[in-house]
C-alpha cells in the first residue's frame, strides 16, 4: 500500500506581510502532480490545514480547489486529514460523515466521550488490512471525561494524555497500523529544548505540550505534524514531513517534499522522500551592500549588511528594494556588541555619563565608539543636562 504523507499546509500563511497565495497554490498543484504520478492509495495530511482557526475565503477556495485536485490525480485514493493546533477543529470536523462517504477524512474532533474513539479507517491490499488511526491535535482538556484528571481534579499532562488516550484502542499488532497525528512528540532519549523548533511554529512555555515517543510503537508508520522542520522520531518510520514551503526565514535551505510510504508485509515498510521546488525560495543574503547588491534575485530574502562604515539608509533602501521586489527585511550587524562584564555596579556608580556610555559600547576587544560619535554622544548629554 502506498501512502502520501504531508502536513503543516498552513494555508492562508503570510510571510513577514508577504501575501503566500500564488506560492501555495503553485506548491499544492506540484503535490498534485506528484500524486497523478505515484497513484497513492492514501494521501494523509496531519494538521494545521489553516494558518488561522478562522480562515480567509481565499484560503478555503484554494483548500477546496487543492482537493479537487487531489480527486482528480488519484481517485481512487483515500483523502484523509485532521486539524491541528492552528485549525478550528469544530469547522473542520463539519461535514465529517457526508465527506466520508466520498473517501475524504476530515477529522477535526478527537473522541470527547467514553463511548467515542478515535477515528479508524481501514483499508486493504495484498497483504491485508491497513488500519489507520486519525487523532486530530488534543489539549487535555478536551478529553478529561476519558482519560480523567489527577488527584486534585486538574487535567493531565500532555504526556499522560496521549498515553491514555491512545491505550484506550484495541491495537492488533500482528496487523499493520498507521497513525495520523498532530502533536509535539519527544524523540525518545532527548530533551524537548534539543530539539530544533522553527519560528513559525507555535511553542509552548516550557515544552509542557511534550510526548514521549514511546506511545508510537504499536505504529508500523506514524505520520507526524506539528514540526516543521523534517524529522524522525527515533524511528526511521515515525516521521515529521515537515512544511511544503518555507513558513519563516530560518527554514531558509531545507528541503521540502512529500513522504511516500510504501507498506508491504508487516514490518517492511520504505519511505522516500519526493522533493517539492518553490516557486520562489527563502534565502538570508549576507554581506556588504556591494556585495549583497550583486545578488539581486525574485526570491524572499532577508538582507543582512555587514558594512562598517555609515550608509545613506534611504538610498540603502531604495536600492535594496529594487534587487529584490520580494524583500522580507533588511538588518544591519552590530558594530558594537554589549559586553556588561565592562562595567561592575560599584564602578559604574563612580563613572560620569559619558565614561559609563563608551565602557558600555565597548566590545570585548576594547575597541569603542569612534571620535566622531563620542562628539554626537557627548553632545547629547549636554542636551540633556541643559534640560534639566
Amino acid at each position: 500500500m502506498k501512502l502520501f504523507h504531508l502536513s503543516d499546509l498552513h494555508i492562508g500563511l503570510k510571510l513577514i506581510g508577504h501575501d503566500l497565495a500564488e506560492d501555495q497554490a503553485y506548491i499544492l498543484q506540484q503535490i498534485a502532480d506528484r500524486a497523478k504520478d505515484e497513484q497513492p492509495d492514501a494521501i494523509l495530511i496531519a494538521g494545521d490545514i489553516y494558518d488561522k482557526a478562522v480562515p480567509s475565503a481565499e484560503a478555503v477556495t484554494l483548500f477546496d480547489r487543492f482537493i479537487m485536485q487531489l480527486r482528480e490525480a488519484a481517485p481512487q485514493a483515500e483523502i484523509m486529514m485532521i486539524s491541528g493546533n492552528h485549525d478550528s477543529a469544530p469547522r473542520v470536523n463539519i461535514f465529517r460523515n457526508v465527506l466520508a462517504q466520498q473517501k475524504i477524512r476530515m477529522i477535526g474532533m478527537p473522541p470527547v466521550k467514553e463511548e467515542e474513539h478515535i477515528e479508524k479507517v481501514t483499508l486493504a491490499d495484498a497483504f491485508g488490512p491497513v488500519h489507520f488511526y486519525l487523532l486530530p491535535f488534543v489539549k487535555p482538556s478536551m478529553v478529561k471525561q476519558i482519560v480523567g484528571t489527577d488527584e486534585a481534579g486538574n487535567n493531565l499532562s500532555y504526556d499522560e494524555t496521549l498515553h491514555r488516550l491512545i491505550g484506550r484502542e484495541e491495537i492488533d499488532t500482528e496487523e499493520r497500523n498507521v497513525l495520523v497525528s498532530h502533536q509535539f512528540y519527544l524523540p525518545v532519549g532527548e530533551k524537548a529544548e534539543d530539539v530544533e523548533r522553527m519560528e513559525s511554529e507555535i511553542c509552548t512555555v516550557g515544552n509542557i505540550d511534550q510526548v514521549r515517543a514511546d506511545v508510537l510503537e504499536e505504529f508500523d508508520y506514524a505520520a507526524l505534524g506539528h514540526i516543521h522542520k523534517p524529522m524522525k522520531v527515533g524511528s526511521d518510520f515515525w516521521r515529521y514531513c515537515g512544511t511544503p514551503i518555507a513558513c519563516s526565514v530560518d527554514e531558509a535551505g531545507q528541503q521540502k517534499g512529500v513522504l511516500m510510504v510504501e507498506l508491504r508485509e508487516k514490518g517492511n515498510v520504505e519511505v522516500t522522500v519526493l522533493p517539492l521546488t518553490p516557486l520562489r525560495q527563502v534565502r538570508v543574503v549576507r554581506g556588504t551592500l556591494e556585495e549583497v547588491l550583486q545578488e539581486a534575485c525574485e526570491d524572499y530574502v532577508r538582507v543582512e549588511l555587514t558594512d562598517t562604515e555609515d550608509l545613506d539608509v534611504i538610498a540603502m533602501q531604495e536600492q535594496v528594494n529594487a534587487a529584490f521586489p520580494n524583500l522580507l527585511e533588511i538588518r544591519r550587524e552590530l558594530r558594537y556588541k554589549v559586553n556588561y562584564g565592562n562595567v561592575g555596579a560599584a564602578k559604574a556608580r563612580e563613572m560620569d555619563p559619558f565614561e559609563l556610555c563608551c565602557a558600555f559600547l565597548s566590545g570585548e576587544d576594547g575597541e569603542g565608539p569612534s571620535d566622531r560619535e563620542k562628539e554626537v554622544l557627548q553632545d547629547v548629554i549636554n542636551t540633556v543636562r541643559a534640560g534639566r
